[in-house]
């Protein structure tokens, strides 16, 4: 099962793709798509774009993606929910199962907290997946996504309980 992992940014969107198999995470890619340009519309085709290049390139049959949280600034908040739009439009041309976790849920999966930070994720993944060399922290968000999603996943056949897909 190719799983793809998104944490969605009107800067960078992180994405994690990994393979699960009987309990088993093997890597497969990760990075950064990251935006440019002063107007928004813009960077949101390139977040559009950049997940439709990974959906043609990797063909996942599930994807997951942070759930939006509300931040403190409003505008913040709709420039992500714009961001993570994007990047769902451009995942619903490939048909997979769509999945929604959120931050907390995430970190949880991952770190056994939730209420980690940032780099406590990067190392627990890289400590999962037996990662070397450097893991940028939007990339190691999404592949926490990714394997928060095939915990779960993993759970729910364990007590015979249908998924929640978005």
């Amino acid at each position: 099962m190719r799983i793809l992992g998104l944490d969605p940014g009107s800067q960078a969107t992180g994405f994690g793709i990994i393979d699960w198999a009987d309990g088993d995470a093997r890597y497969v890619a990760s990075g950064a798509i990251r935006t440019s340009g002063a107007e928004f519309p813009p960077r949101l085709r390139q977040i559009y774009d950049g997940v439709s290049a990974l959906m043609r390139e990797y063909a996942p049959r599930e994807v997951a993606i942070e759930r939006v949280f509300m931040h403190r600034n409003a505008d913040s908040a709709l420039k992500l929910g714009q961001a993570r739009g994007a990047a769902l439009c451009a995942v619903f041309g490939g048909e997979p199962e769509v999945f929604e976790y959120a931050p907390r849920e995430v970190k949880l999966a991952v770190v056994g907290s939730g209420g980690a930070q940032k780099e406590q994720v990067q190392l627990m993944v890289k400590t999962l997946l037996k990662l070397q060399g450097e893991l940028g922290a939007d990339a190691a968000d999404a592949i926490g996504i990714a394997l928060c999603h095939a915990y779960s996943r993993e759970m729910r056949a364990a007590v015979g309980s249908p998924g929640s897909g978005a």
